[in-house]
């Protein structure tokens, strides 16, 4: 559950994933993320089903050290792109479906 303080803490970053490859329950994710208008590259394994959502998004270490540079709290941010890709507050290519939709 979000609190008031974590609509305070939230980075503005916008995220768009590139690719998406795996099955309802699992899918690998390959995307990029813009933040001061620079874009960082990350991957990430998005799951779902038993224990509800969940993703797990790798950011290379090189990458979280130039973010912390910018002022930005590397931690905070891997947490907001994670609730991004869970919420669905993504921006997809064309012709790209999330894998929970059902055709």
């Amino acid at each position: 559950m979000m609190r008031k303080d974590d609509d305070e803490n939230e980075i503005p970053v916008t995220v768009f994933v590139k690719s998406a490859s795996g099955s309802e329950i699992a899918s690998k994710l390959a995307g990029y993320f813009v933040i001061k208008g620079q874009e960082f590259r990350f991957t990430a394994i998005a799951f779902g089903r038993i224990g509800g959502h969940n993703a797990s998004v790798k950011i290379a270490k090189t990458t979280l050290d130039k973010i912390a540079k910018m002022g930005i709290d590397p931690e905070q941010l891997q947490l907001t792109i994670q609730r991004k890709l869970i919420e669905g507050d993504i921006i997809l290519p064309e012709g790209i479906k999330p894998p929970s939709s059902s055709e």
